[in-house]
């Protein structure tokens, strides 16, 4: 396969190709870390075809230093900053905030019992989180991220990742634990 270098420089020269390979290459990825940001599989698949739309007008301005990989994911953590500044975006905000409220009624014990239901959770106390914290919490553990990196593509120093990370996981923790115990008692009530 191909070295990243290599395709970028095929395309400065105006292989399509190319372009297709790079592509294909990152599309994965970026489309992960997306959907873990936005929770929404067409909006993450409109946004990664995007960020892609960005990396092709801006390649000619890649300079070559650092990572290729690490240039698009920067590409990609301000575009997804980006749409939460939207207007699109607030106003899919407060459809969403009705559409849960109508969710979380009809729901039932079972449901909750399942695994699938608990990366629900996990999912939705992430959203709970402030963007901020949201964003190294992402980047962190579902991309693999280092401390350093996260530092570089939030532009903000490492002792800053390592706070929001931090209270990130501490929130977590007593947002799921509320949620177990709310289970519990619900399970106890229902069991007289």
């Amino acid at each position: 396969m191909q070295s990243d270098q290599s395709l970028i420089e095929e395309i400065k020269s105006g292989s399509q190709a190319a372009m297709e390979v790079l592509v294909k290459k990152h599309y994965r990825m970026i489309f992960a870390y997306t959907y873990r940001k936005v929770g929404d599989y067409h909006l993450a698949y409109d946004l990664t075809q995007e960020i892609f739309i960005k990396m092709i007008k801006s390649i000619k301005n890649y300079s070559g230093q650092g990572k290729f990989q690490h240039w698009l994911l920067k590409i990609a953590v301000n575009h997804c900053r980006d749409y939460y500044r939207s207007r699109a975006y607030k106003y899919k905000d407060k459809i969403t905030k009705i559409d849960h409220q109508v969710v979380d009624e009809r729901k039932n014990v079972e449901d909750l019992l399942s695994k699938k239901q608990r990366s629900v959770k996990v999912k939705a106390a992430i959203d709970q989180l402030p963007p901020y914290q949201r964003e190294v919490i992402i980047l962190k553990f579902y991309q693999g991220l280092k401390i350093k990196q996260i530092a570089q593509l939030t532009e903000v120093k490492e002792a800053t990742v390592k706070s929001r990370l931090k209270q990130g996981k501490d929130k977590l923790k007593s947002l799921l634990k509320g949620v177990d115990h709310d289970e519990s008692v619900q399970s106890n009530q229902q069991n007289r």
